[in-house]
């Protein structure tokens, strides 16, 4: 990383084609500051958008499926098409919020909640979504870390009772920037009723935006492996792909995420996005999904149909 006045620049491998910060997976090279290796970064990040894009293709995708897309997807699409996967993940909701206010910018937005496309979709939210593919769906689990002193407690007594031992230490996400932390929320509720436990939600969550157990959801596993969390709400694919111990939850009561895909408006590489959702919903994108979790459900679009690509469209029509 190099810094120049105030200004910092970080490693290529680091940072999209189109200026954005990747996810720090600690793969991340630093430089010596130099005036030479200064002045080819910051040639490199002014440079078009047009350049930057080219051979690239930018998603921004929710935070849930990090190890989906950076070991599996996205891996797998580069092989396959030759173009160049460039991942960024988040909150669904604070990616949706940064697409609005200009603050980030990619070719394919994937969340973990259709009801967030329609925050981006007509004329007052900008017209940066007209259609959305409905792809995939993860139930809410509980993931526990197997070394915790309460992991013994979750093979032995009802996973409510044991989130409620004192000392454990619980992980989830903002409910406002997040589905995930959303339906956990929402889940607890649910549970307290089935349970017939007054209180339950609170005992266990305490506020909804509690400093304690929200955190951002792409820390959230490796928080958990590193024993900084006892247990956390996951989706099923993010303990499948991590190999985490989980509680199934019962049916009645458990939430499920249903993720996404759609291409932005103005997608600085529109074919390479039209490519990787290609991908996606193709044989070899469902095939690396069931392995890392996902339920793959036949692709439904809604929003305006005529906007969407051909190409997405027969793969949508050959599924049903």
């Amino acid at each position: 990383m190099v810094a120049i006045g105030r200004l910092v620049l970080r490693d290529r491998s680091c940072v999209s084609r189109n200026g954005f910060e990747r996810p720090q997976t600690g793969h991340c090279r630093h430089f010596p500051a130099s005036s030479a290796i200064a002045a080819v970064a910051v040639a490199w990040i002014i440079a078009t958008p047009a350049a930057l894009a080219a051979g690239s293709v930018s998603v921004l995708y929710a935070g849930s499926l990090v190890n989906l897309m950076e070991h599996g997807t996205g891996p797998a699409f580069d092989k396959a098409s030759g173009d160049e996967f460039r991942g960024y993940a988040g909150g669904s909701n604070l990616l949706a919020n940064q697409i609005k206010g200009k603050l980030r910018r990619g070719d394919v937005f994937i969340s973990a909640n259709p009801a967030v496309n329609g925050s981006l979709m007509g004329e007052k939210n900008g017209n940066w979504v007209s259609w959305y593919v409905s792809f995939a769906q993860s139930p809410l689990v509980l993931g526990y870390n197997p070394t915790s002193r309460f992991a013994a407690d979750f093979k032995s007594k009802p996973w409510y009772q044991v989130l409620m031992e004192p000392g454990i230490r619980i992980g989830r996400t903002d409910p406002k920037l997040d589905p995930k932390g959303a339906l956990t929320l929402a889940l607890m509720n649910k549970a307290e009723a089935y349970y017939k436990v007054p209180g339950l939600a609170q005992r266990v969550l305490g506020a909804p935006d509690n400093p304690a157990q929200v955190l951002p959801e792409e820390t959230l596993i490796g928080r958990l492996q590193s024993g900084q969390l006892d247990v956390g709400f996951f989706y099923s694919t993010e303990t499948a792909s991590a190999k985490i111990p989980e509680v199934r939850l019962p049916a009645g009561i458990t939430p499920k995420a249903v993720y996404t895909a759609t291409i932005l408006r103005g997608a600085p590489n529109p074919q390479g996005a039209v490519d990787f959702v290609s991908f996606l919903l193709g044989p070899q994108g469902k095939k690396v999904m069931t392995e890392n979790g996902l339920d793959v459900q036949k692709p439904a679009l809604a929003g305006i149909l005529t906007t969407v690509p051909l190409q997405i469209r027969a793969l949508v029509d050959q599924d049903k």
